[in-house]
This record gives C-alpha cells, sequence and structure tokens, in this order.
C-alpha cells in the first residue's frame, strides 16, 4: 500500500498526459512555453485571484513574494514553527527574522489569538500556514494586520490548494497566496513547480520579474531576482491533472470524512476541521500517545505512515537561535503526537478499513 497513489492517478490520465506532454516536445519551447500562461490563467479563474504567477517550487513562491515585498534584514514575520522549514527558510534567506506564534491545539493552524502580541514595528508580515490542506482563520488573521497599519499576509498554501475558507478558495484569501506543484500534494506536478496568486497589480509585476533575474524586459534588470521559473513540461502535467481535480477533491473530502467518522466511533484523537472551510486533506493526520508503537504495528501490517512535522522550527537546529527560545507548548505538544495515514483520491474503500483495523488493534494492544 503507497502512502500516496500517484501510480493510480496516472493509469487514469495517462493519455492525457502523454498528449500534453507530446506538445510541448513539439513545440519545443520548454521554458516560458504556451502552457505556462495558459496554467496561470486556469488557475487565476480557479481560485478568482486577479493574477497567478507560477515558479519554479513551492518555496520559490515563499522566497519570491517576500521580496517583492521588500522585505530584509531587520524585517520580522510573524509565522508559525509547526510546518515544513521552507516557511522559516526562506525569511532567514532574505536576512529576516522569524517570529514564531504557537498553533490551534485542535487543527495545528498558526493561533490568530497569539499573533497581534508578537507584531512590532519590525513587523513587515504575516504568514500563516494552511496545514494539513485546512486554511487558518484568513479573516482574523487580515483583520490583525489591517489593525496594524495594512501589514500583508502571505498565505503558504503549500498544502490546501482547492481547500476553501467561508466560501472563497485558498490562495485568494489575503495580501498573497503560495502553493506547491511538488508531486505529493494535492495538485502536483512531475518534478517541482509552485504559483504565486495575488489581487495587487504591483506586487504581482514585482513577482513576474523576479521570477526571471528581475528583468521586465530582456536585459533589462530593473531589480534584483532569481532563476525562478516553472518550465514548461511541469506546467503541461498540471494542465492535465486539472481536468481530474475537482472529482479528485470531492474524493479526497468524502475519504477524510469517513477517516474522521472511524476515528471519532474508536475514540481517536485526530486533527479537527473547522466548519467554516473545507480542508482538500493534504495529509490525514491523528494525535497518537504512543506514536512510534504505532507506527511499527502499522508497517507489521503493510500500513505506511508519515510524521508531519516531529520538530518545531523554533526548535530546529539551524533556527532556534534566531527565535528568541519562542515558548510553543502546544507546537510541542502536536510534534510528539501526530501521525499521518495514507490519503489520496485513489484511496480504496477496503485499503482505508484494513488501515483502520490496524490501528484500532494497535490500539487495543496497546492497552
Amino acid at each position: 500500500m503507497p502512502f500516496i497513489d500517484l501510480k493510480t492517478q496516472y493509469q487514469a490520465l495517462k493519455s492525457d498526459i502523454a498528449e500534453r506532454i507530446n506538445r510541448v516536445l513539439e513545440h519545443g519551447q520548454y521554458i516560458m512555453g504556451p502552457e505556462v500562461a495558459e496554467l496561470e490563467t486556469k488557475l487565476a479563474a480557479y481560485t478568482g485571484s486577479k493574477h497567478c504567477i507560477t515558479v519554479a517550487s513551492g518555496t520559490e513562491a515563499l522566497l519570491i513574494s517576500l521580496m517583492a515585498l521588500g522585505i530584509g534584514p531587520g524585517d520580522e514575520i510573524v509565522t508559525t514553527p509547526f510546518t515544513f522549514v521552507a516557511t522559516a527558510e526562506v525569511i532567514v534567506l532574505l536576512g529576516a527574522k522569524p517570529v514564531f506564534v504557537d498553533v490551534e491545539p485542535d487543527t495545528g493552524n498558526i493561533d490568530p489569538r497569539l499573533v497581534e502580541a508578537a507584531i512590532t514595528s519590525r513587523t513587515k508580515a504575516i504568514m500563516p500556514v494552511s496545514l494539513y490542506g485546512q486554511p487558518a482563520d484568513m479573516d482574523e488573521l487580515n483583520a490583525i494586520a489591517q489593525r496594524h497599519g495594512g501589514i500583508p499576509v502571505i498565505e503558504d498554501a503549500a498544502q490546501s490548494f482547492g481547500a476553501t475558507y467561508k466560501g472563497r478558495k485558498s490562495c485568494n484569501l489575503s495580501t498573497i497566496g503560495c502553493t506547491s506543484f511538488f508531486p505529493s500534494k494535492p495538485l502536483g506536478c512531475y518534478g517541482d513547480g509552485g504559483a504565486i496568486f495575488t489581487n495587487d497589480d504591483a506586487i504581482a509585476q514585482a513577482c513576474r520579474e523576479i521570477r526571471v533575474h528581475g528583468q521586465s524586459r530582456r536585459y533589462v534588470h530593473t531589480r534584483v531576482g532569481v532563476g525562478g521559473r516553472m518550465d514548461t513540461l511541469q506546467c503541461a502535467i498540471v494542465l492535465a491533472k486539472l481536468e481530474r481535480f475537482e472529482w479528485e477533491i470531492a474524493q479526497r473530502i468524502a475519504i477524510g470524512n469517513a477517516y474522521n467518522a472511524m476515528m471519532d466511533e474508536a475514540g481517536i484523537a485526530r486533527i479537527a476541521q473547522r466548519p467554516d472551510r473545507t480542508s482538500v486533506f493534504a495529509q490525514y493526520t491523528v494525535l497518537l500517545d504512543d506514536r512510534e508503537a504505532a507506527q511499527e504495528e502499522l508497517k507489521r501490517e503493510g500500513v505506511p505512515t508519515a510524521v508531519h512535522y516531529p520538530v518545531p522550527l523554533n526548535r530546529q537546529p539551524a533556527y532556534e537561535h534566531l527565535s528568541d527560545k519562542a515558548d510553543c507548548p502546544v507546537a510541542d505538544k502536536l510534534a510528539a503526537r501526530v501521525m499521518s495515514l495514507p490519503m489520496g483520491a485513489d484511496l480504496l474503500p477496503a485499503d482505508q478499513q484494513r488501515i483502520m483495523a490496524a490501528l484500532a488493534a494497535e490500539r487495543v494492544s496497546a492497552r
């Protein structure tokens, strides 16, 4: 049983993917070919955003967004420690400082009640993460940002493309939204890729220039940039996958809800989903006090698991000296308990029952 079943998805889309790839091979425009603009148009329409800028990865999307805002040495970015390292990495690469704020115990998302106290005169952005496929409380975070002079809010939506918050799409919930098309994401390519979304014309223009080495036109470099383009072949693959994406989102939600019912019946704690938002269940995550024993038992039964994330960023060797020893006890507790189970649109009911049976059996033996 795979943790994420990309082979079944590929078989369903094989002819469409081949056709899309062959078009690129025929026209030979491997960088900034026509599929790039086509994908950007379709993704912007999907989210309702005015602008979409495809980039080389989800990490590059965050980095370019911060660069477009002029983030640099001495600046502070309020963010969460309970996330993949890229969230803090891009802040530090620009010489700025991540200010870590603890998370909600039920969702793992940044706790808006704690954000305001972390804002200082040096705060230049707030960067929540839509963890496990569920957006954070974006309206509250936007309201806090507005109370402090209109601080930009960047949604790290690497895991939540396709999710909604109060009827609005993730990536179009704040100043900037950033997502990833890493293969394991809800909408993934077959390599690295990502995208930036915004309704701000100036930010969009800055992002477009930064991704091509700061060029406003060929050999005219108006700003410092990076080589951050998403290649045409990867855009072609995402275009093919978009044809099935709405079905996949519906499947993910149905499978996630089925997991929820099973966990609740068995008395197994899990990450909660709030009623005003839909998760795309990039991961399905339970909370266990005996995680290592559970992983070993499930492994014996042929069920793969993963931990997202075992060490909060404020405790990572590369970042702890930057965090002023930030106290994030909820993140610490979650990091010690979270365990993710196989999840994906093509997960069969029989496999889900098998996963649940193995987990329930482990719980019985643990008692």
